[in-house]
Order: structure tokens, then sequence, then C-alpha cells
């Protein structure tokens, strides 16, 4: 510490005047870049790309409004150990965020200042159990003072001052760091919970902060308006150090691993560096404000605020500004404005622009998408076109749906089928306000009351999911240091096609390693008690990857069903409610559900009731005694307390000869005080929808009658239609070209979702998810054909071109990183001990894909390493062995392009030349 402040004590006496000269040279890119290459080139951070702004797999988060957001299993200690997460220990990156709705919402602040947004960039670093409070200081210091010039003067830094509720100290440590640095001790300023002391949620890591303030004035001593909410002295950035836990109960314990998580605002820093007082004064947003001046009858933009920006002119113009760019990047990352959360706040968004931008600004029509070219020029033209070509693919199909479900409706009835527009929503990613528009059009509309219906009991099943015991980052470091071995599921895969069709899965017996329950590791559970179980391995498939978890059941003496099955850490943790005792040590046998019902037990038994409503049987109604009532032949009861006399009803056979003890008759018969239909011819129409085994030999089966019955069955035969169709280009899709091909494998795809979710017969949908399945298998081979015969061609031409060089180095044109793999493979093929590296650039995005194979057990050099080499200076990343490798980069122009080729070259011949 006392070398690095000789450092910084002789940058603070000169940087005043880099610091003057610096506002013309820091465009918002060089500071961005700036912060990143200080990172990755000066103190060997990993580069981590920003994670989309909808969260991946948090419903406690409507936005990812935070850079650490995406890293919440290292810091919860539930990282999958085969993932490339578990192997961060340095990372930075700039993370988009969205701070609309939910605990942080800037929403309604926005306009009112020049800081507030919606939308903005997090700068920020992170260590993961590798460097901690010395380190982070220095580092932050030495980049604000020296590489971005601020002048140390200006700055001050708070820390925690220590909480006697709580239990927790100051944090001494932290300002003896900041002192030892060659900070001023009036500079260095102490405060409470509320301002330093950072906690990710109720409960969670958490730790102690420190935060960097800047001083827009100078030549002064501000320390009293830090943290005071004045304008003129503004935080600029966060050193979070994780240090606790926080449980349920509301305690703090020590991490087993601590962790650094800091944040700093693009937009406030770049408005610092570039010299000006409004963020909006800065290179991010005057195009912006620009633009839309161009577009507005309203005077241009004068940055007044409060009473002095008379009409809100000014305020209007920031309020678009900041929501055309949140618009523009959630929509990017496949955010829609909608009716129920993210959507929904997206939606207020668009419509708080729309308002400002007409009345206010007095813009006409379309002004607002018009702005988008410049938000794109700024940030996001790649994204925007990467999910427009997604959504037209899924708007194609979600046509079809809708148009074949219309020509089957009565053309008088106005209300359109609330499940398919749900379909639509849950299958397609359609918004719900854009089914209304598309059926408006029409001169149709979604029954809403049908919809909130379908949309409650999606939230319940939900909830149902997420009450399940996840592993806490204790429990999951005490299994580690325990050397309890995570779970092998490799087992999940050992399942055949039998003759008769059906899936046949081994059973899998297994050894409890460990029981979950109550927040703590425990040795056994009793009867009745909810946990989790932890196996030594286990044939279940834990919900990841988009895919739902198996059900089942694990089996000692008795059956104990597994509710749902989580990944933690690289445990499978199976949630159960025992049966009967449970203990670690003791062996299971596990089950798979294979669906009990087969297809033709499934139409066997529609027909037996079809029969039943055919025949209009009345149904009869008697109350006898209890003791009467016991004796008949076949009746059903549940375990329930029943009255007496009690209420029996039976179907085609009268009660009274049902008492008859030399009756052989055979009837549907039970105790129900229910209210029966007369006769059943009634139910018209009958069609099982849904069949789940919820234990062996016993299923859960769901269905329809009348109208709906007959509805589903129209919509099967739709289907059917639309999978001949299918079937047919399938067929024939060895004569398309990759990208049709891939299209007509993703419109396979597509109609699978719309099958598993619309309700049809259930024997129809079991066949046309086996015919689909085939289909999918059958297209993804005739890609995987179509990808091998386009590489050999390429290959071809190069072994022409290239001869048996030692190094080949060559750029292709094809949009597959798989064709451009498998040329780099028959190619190497062909010429074994040469250095292959091919390269395709794709014009319209700028991206660079790449692949090599070096010979193996060649001295001259890693596969890897080189794409990786060649990669980053592309700013991309690589991955693969020492053999072979795939990654990717961006490249503008074609001239980076060719210098790139040169240098790949280049590298690989001096790898060469060194072996030799």
């Amino acid at each position: 510490i006392k070398s690095y402040y000789v450092l910084s004590a002789g940058v603070r006496r000169c940087s005043a005047l880099s610091y003057s000269e610096s506002h013309k040279e820091f465009t918002s890119k060089r500071v961005r870049r700036k912060f990143i290459d200080f990172f990755k080139e000066g103190h060997e951070h990993r580069v981590v790309s920003s994670s989309p702004v909808r969260p991946r797999g948090d419903p406690s988060l409507l936005f990812v409004n935070a850079g650490m957001n995406q890293f919440k299993p290292i810091l919860l200690g539930c990282p999958d150990p085969r993932s490339e997460m578990a192997s961060y220990r340095r990372v930075v990156n700039s993370q988009k965020c969205v701070r609309a709705g939910g605990k942080h919402n800037d929403l309604e602040d926005v306009g009112k200042d020049v800081y507030h947004h919606t939308f903005f960039e997090m700068l920020g670093n992170w260590s993961f159990g590798d460097y901690f409070k010395v380190e982070a200081c220095a580092m932050a210091w030495q980049l604000l003072t020296e590489e971005y010039g601020i002048p140390a003067d200006r700055l001050y830094v708070s820390y925690f001052s220590g909480d006697v509720a709580n239990g927790l100290p100051a944090d001494e440590e932290t300002r003896q760091i900041w002192l030892s640095m060659g900070v001023r001790p009036d500079h260095v300023l102490p405060f409470g919970m509320k301002d330093n002391f950072w906690e990710m949620g109720e409960t969670g890591p958490c730790g102690p902060c420190t935060e960097i303030h800047y001083d827009h004035v100078g030549n002064r001593n501000a320390s009293s308006l830090v943290n005071a909410d004045s304008p003129d002295v503004v935080e600029i950035w966060n050193l979070v150090f994780m240090q606790y836990n926080r449980l349920e109960n509301g305690s703090l314990r020590p991490l087993p691993q601590c962790s650094v998580d800091t944040g700093m605002g693009l937009e406030r820093l770049v408005t610092i560096l570039q010299g000006k007082r409004s963020n909006y004064d800065t290179d991010l947003f005057t195009p912006l404000l620009t633009a839309i001046h161009q577009c507005s009858k309203a005077p241009a933009y004068q940055g007044r605020t409060g009473e002095t920006d008379v009409g809100q002119v000014d305020m209007a113009y920031r309020v678009v500004a900041d929501h055309i760019r949140t618009l523009s990047v959630c929509i990017a990352d496949g955010v829609y404005p909608g009716m129920t959360g993210a959507e929904l706040v997206l939606r207020r968004i668009l419509r708080r622009a729309v308002r400002f931008s007409t009345e206010v600004l007095q813009a006409p029509e379309g002004s607002l998408a018009s702005l988008v070219p410049t938000v794109a020029h700024i940030l996001i033209m790649d994204l925007i076109n990467q999910n427009e070509a997604q959504f037209l693919s899924s708007l194609k199909q979600g046509r079809r749906v809708i148009d074949r479900t219309l020509s089957n409706m009565d053309k008088d009835l106005a209300v359109f089928p609330a499940s398919v527009a749900w379909s639509l929503h849950r299958n397609l990613g359609f918004p719900l306000d854009l089914i209304d528009l598309m059926l408006e059009e029409k001169g149709k509309m979604v029954d809403k009351k049908e919809m909130a219906v379908l949309e409650d009991e999606y939230e319940r099943v939900l909830d149902d999911e997420d009450r399940v015991d996840q592993l806490d980052l204790h429990s999951l470091a005490e299994l580690q240091s325990q050397g309890v071995p995570h779970t092998d599921d490799s087992p999940k895969y050992c399942y055949s096609l039998g003759t008769d069709g059906k899936y046949v899965f081994q059973p899998c017996r297994a050894s409890v390693l460990a029981l979950y329950c109550d927040g703590s590791l425990v040795s056994e559970v009793s009867e009745g008690q909810r946990c989790g179980v932890i196996l030594d391995q286990t044939s279940f498939y834990a919900e990841q990857g988009g895919q739902i978890h198996h059900c089942g059941y694990s089996l000692q003496d008795v059956l104990f069903p597994v509710k749902s099955v989580r990944l933690a850490g690289g445990y499978v943790v199976h949630q159960v409610t025992a049966a009967e005792t449970l203990r670690t040590g003791d062996q299971v046998q596990l089950n798979l559900d294979e669906g009990s019902l087969s297809v033709s037990d499934l139409q066997q038994v529609e027909e037996l009731v079809q029969d039943i409503i055919h025949q209009n049987a009345e149904v009869y109604v008697e109350e006898i005694p209890l003791s009467k009532a016991k004796q008949i032949t076949g009746l059903r009861t549940i375990d329930e307390v029943y009255p007496d006399p009690v209420r029996v009803v039976s179907v085609a056979v009268p009660v009274s000869d049902l008492l008859n003890s030399n009756s052989t008759e055979q009837a549907s018969v039970e105790l129900c005080c229910g209210t029966h239909l007369l006769r059943t011819g009634a139910i018209r129409d009958f069609v099982i929808v849904s069949e789940r085994q919820m234990v062996k030999g016993i299923s859960r089966i769901i269905a329809v009658t009348g109208d709906e019955a007959k509805k589903a069955r129209e919509t099967a035969q739709d289907m059917q239609e639309e999978l001949e169709s299918l079937a047919v280009q399938v067929g024939a899709a060895s004569s398309l070209s990759i990208p049709a091909a891939q299209r007509l494998s993703k419109e396979v795809g597509l109609l699978m979702n719309v099958v598993d979710i619309t309700p049809i017969p259930q024997w129809q949908r079991r066949e046309l998810q086996t015919r689909l399945k085939a289909m999918q298998k059958t297209s993804n081979n005739t890609i995987r054909k179509l990808e091998i015969k386009e590489a050999a061609l390429k290959a071809k031409e190069l072994l022409v071109k290239h001869s048996n060089k030692p190094v080949v180095v060559d750029l292709i044109h094809t949009d597959s990183i798989s064709v451009l793999m498998k040329t780099v493979l028959q190619l190497s093929k062909s010429t074994p001990d040469s250095m292959v590296m091919l390269l395709s650039h794709l014009q319209f995005s700028g991206k660079v894909l790449c692949a090599c194979q070096v010979p193996k057990g060649s001295a001259s050099g890693s596969a890897l390493k080189w794409a990786h080499s060649v990669c980053a200076r592309l700013g991309g990343n690589a991955d693969g062995s020492t053999d072979v490798a795939k990654g990717e980069g961006k490249a503008a122009k074609l001239t980076d392009i060719t210098d790139i080729l040169h240098w790949a070259e280049e590298f690989a011949q001096n790898k060469i030349r060194k072996a030799s």
C-alpha cells in the first residue's frame, strides 16, 4: 500500500492539467473501453459480456438492475461446477441495467433532474474469492486518478461506520487503506447502514461498502455535501465487500468466501470526464436530443430544470431521450410492451414517452420510432437486427395459428379462444397487447376473464414450483468441506425406445448422501417433513436449460413422490415429503414417471365414456343409510367422514337394484353431495386432454366436455394438417439451403411447443409428439449432412489454394460456426501436418466467426491459445482444447479482417519457428 501511495501522490500533483485536457479526448466509447482494458490488460480480469436486461431464472427481478445480477449463482455459492461461471475469479464488464418498477425504480424521477435514468450502463469489476479490500481500493484509485486523470482533491470516499443493532463494528480496515494511500483524512467519511452497507435482498450475501464521490465545483472542502443529495457532489463508484450472509431470521454469518462487487455508472463518469454538469450534455445523449428537436415543433434543448423549465419542454426532451434508449434496449433483449410484469412497465415507459413527445414537444405520430436509428447508432443496431429476425419466425407461426383458429370459428362469434391466445403468449413470446391488436384487425377479441383464469393458474403453478428448499451457500460450503461428491446425473440419459413406441427408463439405485431441511443439513427427517435429498447418483433430470425437471418417485419400503428436482453447485436436490423416516446412508430406488396409460389405453377410456354418453343413460340419486350404502359392490369412496343417511349417485342402474344382493350389474356409483346431470347425453362429448402419473399405477386425468371437447378435436386436426405439411417439407429438405433447412427445423420445434401446451386429445398429442420428435431428428440430420457437404466443397477449394502449407489462414463465407468448424476439420484431415485457421465475416452484423485446429501433439502451440489470441484482438473470446478451438469477435470493416488474417498467420509462424 505504501509504495502505491508514493505513485498516486505523484500523480495528484500533475493531474489537474491532464484532467482539463482530457475533456476532448474522453468519448463515451473510449471511457468504456479504457475501463475494460484497465482491468483486463493491467489486472488479469476476465471480460464477461453483459447479460440481457431480462433476468435469467430470477423471478425476484423485473429487469437486470445491477452488474452483479448475472453473478448471483457465484455469490450464493451454487454455480454449476461444470459451467464456465464456476471458474470465474476476476471479472470485468459493462452491464446493461434498467431501473424501472420493483425495488429500484427511477421512472418517476426521469426528466425532473439531469442525472436519473431508467436505462444505464454499469461498469464493474469483481473478485470471487481472489483479491479483497486493499487491491479493490488501490485499483479504483489508480484508474480514476491516473488513467482518467481526475484530480484527487475532487474525490471523497465514504466507509461503513458500524451498526450496534446488527453487532457490526466500523470498517476501520477500509478507512486505514484509504488513508495509507494518501487520501486526506477530511476526505474519508463514515456513514451507517443506509449509505454504506449493501445487501442483495432481505436474505443473502451482504457487506460494508466504500463509495467514491466527486465534487463538480472543486477548490473547497465539500465533505458536508457527501450523501446529502447535492447535485454538486455525486457518488460515482461503489465498492462492495461481501463478507456476510443475511439469514432468514435476520442474523448475519461470515461468508465462507469473501467477494468484491463494484459498480460505476458509465453515464455519470462520462459527464465528469467530458467536463459537464448534466448526463444529457454528453455524447451519449446530445445526438439523440438533436434528433428529437429535428422531429418536433419545440425550441432546442437548453438543459433547464424546475421552475426555469417553462412548460416542461426540457423535461420532455430528457424523458423522451431516456425512454427511447430503454425501449430500444429492452425490445432488443426480448422484453416487449405488454400487460404483466416487466412488459407492463415497458408499456408504461412507451406511453409516457408518447405523451411527452406528442403533447409537450408537439412531435408528429411516428417520431418516437424515428429516433431508434440514432439510439442504434450509439448502442444497439446489431441487437435489434437479431431480435427482429428471431421474432419474424415466431410471428409467421403465430399468424398461422390465429388464421387457422379463426377459420374454424363461427364467423358470428366475436370471442377468440383464450387458451390459444395464452399459448401464443407463453410459447411463441407474443406480447398480450400484440395479440389483442392482431385480433382487433379481424374484428375479434379475447375473453379477458378466461385469460385472467389462465394467468392465475400459471402464476399459481409457478408459486408452487418456487416453494422448494434451495441449498444455501453455507450448506453448500459445508458439503464441499465434508468432501461430499457432486451428484452423478449421467443415468438420466439411460433410456431407450421400446417396441410399443413407449420410452423405457432404467431404474436407478442410489445412496442418500445428505438431507436438507429448514435451511440446514440434517442427518435424518421424519414422516411428513418436506426436505431436499442429495444422492450419489440420479436418473432424474434437474430443471435447467429451458427443460422442466423429471417427475417420479423414490422407493425405500414406501413411495416418496419427487415434487421437483433442482441443481445447486453440482448437487442435484430432489424435493420430497418423507413418507417415513429417511436417513443419510439409506438406499433408495429411483423410478421416473413414464406415463402409465398408452395411446390405446387413452383411446379406450374415451370410447368407454362416449358409449355411456351416447346411451343417454339416466343418473339415479337416492339417500339411504350409510351401513346399506357400504354394502354396494364397486362403490367409490374417499377417506372422509360421511353423513348418515348418505346420498348415493349411480349411472344407468337404479340404486335399489344395486342394493339387491343378487345383482351382478356393473355401474359407476359413488357417495356424493354434488349436483349431477340428469342424463349422460347432456355431456355431448368427452376428450381426455391431459394424463399424468402421480405414483405407479395411479394417473391424474383432465378431460373436457361439450363444445370444449369439440374444439379440442378440431384443433388437433388442424395440427395434424400442419404436421403433414411440414413432413412433406422435411422430406425434401436435402435440396434446401442451410438457412432454409434451419428455419424449417425451427418451425418443427415451434409446432412441438404448441402441441405440448394446447388442449387436444391426449392420445393424439402423444402421436403428434412422437412424429414431431422423429421429424426434428430427421431435420437435424439433414442440416448436418448439408453442413458436411458445404464444408467438403469449401475444404476442397482451400486445399487447391493452399496446397501443403504449414500454416493455412483464410476467410470463407458462411453464417454458421458449425460449417466453419467442419471445414477446418475436413481441411485438416487432408493436410494433417498443417495449422489451420478459418474466419468468416458476417458483414451485416460485423460479427467474426473463428475456428482452428493444430496437429495432434504438435510442439507449435495450442489451438485454444491461437483462437483466443485472435478473438481477443477482435474484442471477443474463444473456447476449445489444445487441438481444436472456436470463438468469435467483431470487425467493422473488411480491412480489419485482412489485418487479422495476416496477424493470425504470423502468430502461428512464430510458434513454429520457436518450436523448431
